[in-house]
């Protein structure tokens, strides 16, 4: 029987607190947003770009250069922001319980979902907050959700989410309302390393017809 953390205990866990994996990460180059995401961010901010999970910030920091820094807003759980210019919000606070005051052309998540416990209802939450053609880009892998399979995968392309197995990656245009038959059970920080070759977080759910996630 696996021992299911609540988040609470998941945020003091030594794969969440202290993963490095968007620590270094920059905007466009080799290790950067541009070559995992496949296009420039900083040509679909728009009016407003969120990078949920940012690790240092750094990305968004050197977006500031080219756009207007107010234009930019990065979330993370660990407060070890590298300086930013004047304008651009950089928020230490976990995304399951954090809410923006605007909507966003562009919102992306670099495989900061993996460290997430109730990762479905963070989706439903985020996908809330795209402008009316705004894009959300998410790496996740749904092998960490249990149970998810083909079901689950069904239930986002009803609901307008796409998913790409082969690249894990999640992807919506414009905002949902995304409700999903699962209810939370916790999480699993012992689930091991997935195809990032980091250790990630297993989520678990009871499957059924259950009540919406709000």
């Amino acid at each position: 029987m696996v021992n299911l953390l609540d988040d609470s205990a998941l945020h003091s866990s030594s794969v969440v607190a202290n993963n490095a994996m968007n620590r270094e990460r920059q905007l466009t180059g080799v290790n950067s947003y541009a070559r995992v995401l496949g296009f420039d961010p900083v040509e679909r901010a728009g009016n407003g770009w969120l990078d949920l999970c940012c690790g240092s910030g750094r990305a968004l920091i050197q977006a500031a250069g080219r756009i207007d820094p107010a234009r930019l807003t990065g979330v993370d759980l660990v407060d070890a922001f590298a300086p930013a210019p004047p304008g651009l919000t950089l928020v230490a606070a976990p995304i399951e319980t954090w809410t923006p005051g605007r909507a966003f052309d562009l919102i992306t998540c670099v495989h900061g979902l993996h460290y997430v416990g109730d990762k479905l209802a963070v989706l439903a939450r985020v996908l809330k907050w795209l402008a009316p053609a705004g894009t959300f880009v998410a790496d996740l892998d749904l092998a960490s959700i249990k149970p998810g399979g083909r079901r689950l995968t069904a239930l986002l392309k009803a609901a307008g989410v796409g998913y790409d197995g082969r690249r894990k990656r999640i992807t919506c245009v414009g905002p949902r309302d995304l409700g999903l038959p699962y209810r939370y059970l916790g999480a699993d920080d012992r689930a091991g390393p997935n195809y990032t070759g980091q250790p990630v977080v297993n989520s678990y759910y009871e499957n059924g017809l259950t009540p919406p996630i709000a």
